[in-house]
């Protein structure tokens, strides 16, 4: 029956951000909102709807079923959030998949109502914080409905001071007198008007009541116009929940057939279900007919069966919330020996058909852990390489801790989701665990423990520790599944890199023979091909062959760009490195298109080689664009990602370029300041002559040379310079030594040796040319142009060389020309209107914080935010302020008088 009052302010509300609809269970909020749901469609609205079950009270569960139900509507939305969903699950994680889940859904071209029925399963605080930045966040075109049988717990004060929400309580959803005369007289057919006050008194509108009452008049056969039978049922009242089961176990379900009583108690366990699992759930292998007819009968006569969406071509149902709970009490009287019975065949099913997550529960519940853990052992790779490591996750650690202790592969299998979630302390605590117990000889296991020390090393940033496992990996032995080998070849192709043996990094790739799994190349996941295209795409790129290694990454990102979660990390590996050729190749700005919305994730996935590269050249780019705070931001966020873990050789890069810019700024202290701490760095690691630890020390001697020339000290500067440019040839890291060249031919025309200045600046820019490379050159000195321009001029350099300098030239030039704002300065653009809607309240608390040039990370504190909450309230804000950056958004905002004593207010809002 349709609600029409109720549905008429739905949809005169059906722009508004929030809607709630809060009622017991049999209030009618499903039907109500399923009629609306229909009525949007027909105006063009796109509905995703998610039916939420107790079993979705998990946060990683949840997430999965939030994005499956927005890629109904269209996979394109929630392509970025879905290549995040198979990844390690925390606060940080959430959130990052809720700002992609919102970046889609702002893409969207069309209006798109997210309901989320059945809220009140959801009791974790971690949804609770996710739903809460769905609300916060939501662009204009998203609305989100939450239906519950209690109160919502979710702040929505905000958006009430905003008329933003519409609330319908159970007040609401109970049906008027007319409205009960209307749905009986469907039912039943006329009645007098005393009876219909008399029931609307008994049920107080609830209409689950309602319909109890009809159909037990229908079943009885009663005359609904006799007032006796009106005494009859007034006796049984169905005001609240536990009336409803209290009828509907001695009135309903009591009047079923023995046979279809059992078949309903027997699906009970299982949150959905269909004909042939109900069939083989009951036992009764030939009564899949019985059990569909059963089901569509109960489900067109309105008794509490519900079709849902579901696999296959069978259709799916489940059970009115009430309904269950009643057949769950009839499932858990039963003998235990019927039970675990009933649970063995659900297994089974679920196993027949490759729904593991289910089976492997009702394994687990059947009494059947043994088989429950070698259903895990023999699902776990094709999981893993499909990208379903969540999954594998969720059933490694359904399985009880003691059967996982017996099976050396779930062992190493819960190894590797250890180092996938990042908790590197607790899986090399397993590996030492698992490596004391194995028994002598043992290859094929110890290969394997050797090969994840070694990930962890990678993930450590330690090539020392990882080199110390070399011989263990070469040679692998007979048995090691796919997985290891292509982890191993990337492995190898990664030690040799830094080593600064190139082309045997690459042999590995090249060389490898094709792995398969399942029959199906291996492309995906860490041990895939795609990676090792990236590791030889970064073979290129340490060597300075740019333009190779951009070749390699660019189609890399394209053919996992649409891969889904299965090619997820390879993906951000691949434009992550992307993004550091394109800044040497002088296109900063595709560069931070590509990599700035992205950076929270890259940081999460990716290994700490690819987030030093990233967090370098964006702060690299800001500069370039005269984005002062922003550059200093990122090399800060690279010093905090650095320390929180332990990674010394990206801090001291932090630390280097932190200098560097203090200099440039004239600011003395503060860079002496940086070299002091960097010393401390370097102090930790006084040996370190090989692998990327030693890079520790170059960038020392750098800030060394860098503090020298600030005093005045250029022989000091030159003589580090020289033995520093030869110890990166010895290494092979050409695009290095062609910086340093320009540097140390800056210091020598400084010096007055104009010869040895030009021989260098000459070599430099031929090994410049050889590899490709732009800002590598610009970037060594702030007269490196000036150098160049006159050795132009001068008229010596061959046709080639001098083609490559007039490059570099309009290199600078083009980025001068980026880093002007549009329009003119900040000021001269500040002065003219801005055509963006008013900011809402919560941008104005940040904007009057940003007034004062407050860090991220004090707004965050003074407005009790998350440092990745600021910044999305900061991009918004620049789009609004038409500006590039914070420099240029701190500005503007004092040139329109805004202020933390003089915030914008209605008048001096911007329209």
């Amino acid at each position: 029956m349709a609600r029409e009052p109720l549905l008429v302010r739905l949809q005169e509300a059906r722009r508004r951000r929030c809607i709630v609809v809060t009622g017991p269970a049999g209030s009618g909020k499903t039907t109500l909102l399923a009629s609306w749901r229909q009525a949007l469609l027909e105006l063009g609205f796109d509905v995703a709807w998610l039916s939420i079950s107790p079993e979705d009270n998990e946060l990683a569960r949840f997430l999965d079923c939030l994005v499956a139900s927005v890629a109904q509507v269209d996979p394109a939305v929630v392509r970025e959030a879905a290549m995040l969903d198979g990844g390690s699950v925390d606060s940080d994680a959430a959130e990052h998949l809720s700002v992609a889940l919102v970046r889609g859904i702002a893409a969207h071209p069309h209006e798109l109502v997210l309901v989320l029925d059945d809220l009140h399963h959801l009791t974790q605080p971690a949804i609770h914080e996710v739903l809460q930045w769905l609300l916060d966040y939501a662009p204009a075109n998203l609305h989100i409905v939450l239906s519950s049988r209690g109160s919502v717990r979710l702040s929505l004060e905000r958006l009430r001071s905003r008329a933003q929400t519409l609330e319908i309580n159970p007040r609401d959803l109970g049906f008027t007198q007319a409205e009960t005369e209307q749905f009986l007289e469907a039912q039943l057919g006329p009645l007098e008007q005393r009876t219909v006050r008399a029931i609307q008194e008994l049920t107080d509108g609830w209409v689950a009541g309602l319909q109890l009452l009809c159909i037990d008049w229908k079943k009885k056969h009663l005359d609904p116009g006799d007032a006796g039978s009106l005494d009859a049922f007034a006796r049984a009242p169905l005001r609240d929940a536990r009336a409803f089961t209290r009828y509907f176990e001695q009135e309903v379900l009591a009047r079923l057939s023995a046979a279809d009583l059992d078949t309903l108690a027997c699906a009970a366990p299982c949150t959905r279900f269909c004909a042939s699992l109900c069939a083989a759930l009951a036992g009764q292998v030939d009564g899949v007919v019985a059990a569909d007819s059963l089901l569509a009968r109960l489900e067109s006569d309105h008794l509490f069966v519900v079709a849902v969406e579901g696999r296959g071509t069978e259709t799916w149902y489940r059970l009115h919330p009430l309904l269950r709970e009643t057949l769950l009490a009839r499932f858990s009287a039963l003998d235990e020996a019927r039970q675990r019975e009933v649970h063995a065949r659900a297994w089974i099913w679920f196993r027949d058909r490759g729904q593991f997550d289910e089976a492997v529960r009702h394994a687990i519940q059947a009494g059947e852990a043994t088989a429950a853990a070698d259903l895990v052992e023999q699902c776990a790779l094709s999981l893993f390489v499909k990208g379903e490591r969540r999954t594998l996750i969720s059933l490694l650690r359904q399985l009880p801790a003691e059967q996982v202790e017996r099976s050396f592969a779930l062992r190493i299998w819960m190894a590797r989701s250890q180092l996938y979630l990042r908790e590197l302390d607790v899986c090399e605590q397993s590996l030492d665990r698992l490596e004391a117990q194995l028994p002598e000889g043992a290859a094929v296991e110890r290969f394997q423990i050797a090969l994840l020390r070694s990930t962890l090393c990678v993930q450590r940033d330690d090539t020392e520790g990882a080199l110390a496992l070399l011989p263990q990996l070469i040679h692998a032995p007979p048995g090691v599944d796919p997985i290891a080998l292509g982890g191993r070849n990337n492995i190898l192709s990664w030690l040799y890199m830094h080593q600064g043996e190139y082309e045997k990094a690459r042999r590995i790739q090249l060389d490898a023979p094709r792995l398969l799994v399942d029959g199906v190349p291996l492309v995906s996941t860490a041990g895939g091909s795609l990676q090792g295209r990236c590791l030889v795409g970064l073979s290129y790129a340490l060597e300075g062959r740019m333009t190779h290694a951009e070749r390699i990454y660019r189609a890399v990102a394209s053919e996992t760009e649409h891969g889904g979660k299965a090619r997820a990390d390879t993906y951000y590996l691949a434009i992550a490195l992307l993004g550091d050729v394109l800044y040497e190749l002088n296109d900063a700005q595709q560069a931070r298109a590509l990599l700035e919305s992205r950076v929270d994730v890259l940081e999460r996935i990716t290994f700490p080689d690819a987030v030093l590269r990233v967090l370098r050249l964006l702060s690299a780019a800001h500069w370039q664009a005269d984005n002062r705070m922003e550059s200093f931001a990122y090399l800060e966020r690279l010093e905090e990602y650095a320390v929180k873990q332990g990674l010394d050789r990206l801090l001291a890069y932090s630390l280097s370029d932190q200098l560097r810019r203090h200099l440039m700024l004239d600011e003395l202290m503060a860079a002496e300041a940086d070299l002091a701490r960097l010393e401390a760095v370097h102090a930790r690691h006084p040996h370190a002559a090989q692998g990327s630890v030693a890079e520790i020390r170059e960038q020392v001697e750098r800030a060394r040379v860098n503090i020298a020339v600030a005093h005045g000290d250029l022989d000091g500067a030159a003589m580090r310079l020289g033995a520093l440019i030869a110890e990166c040839e010895a290494r092979g890291r050409q695009r290095v030594a062609a910086h340093l060249l320009i540097k140390s031919a800056a210091i020598d025309a400084r010096r007055g040796r104009e010869l040895p200045a030009r021989e260098k600046l000459m070599e430099a820019l031929r090994r410049g040319h050889r590899l490709g490379l732009l800002r590598s050159l610009l970037d060594a000195d702030p007269t490196a142009r000036k150098m160049i321009r006159d050795l132009a001029q001068t008229g010596t350099l061959d046709p080639v060389l001098a083609f490559y300098a007039e490059r570099l030239q309009s290199s600078h030039a083009r980025v001068l020309s980026q880093g002007a704002p549009a329009g003119g300065s900040p000021g001269a653009r500040a002065a003219g209107a801005i055509a963006v809607e008013a900011f809402s309240e919560r941008e104005i608390e940040v904007l009057r914080l940003l007034a004062q040039a407050l860090p991220n990370k004090k707004i965050a504190r003074a407005l009790n935010l998350s440092p990745e909450t600021v910044k999305w309230y900061l991009s918004r804000i620049y789009v609004k302020l038409q500006v590039a950056g914070r420099d240029e958004a701190v500005a503007r905002v004092r040139d329109l008088g805004w202020s933390a004593d003089s915030p914008p207010t209605d008048s001096t809002r911007p329209r």
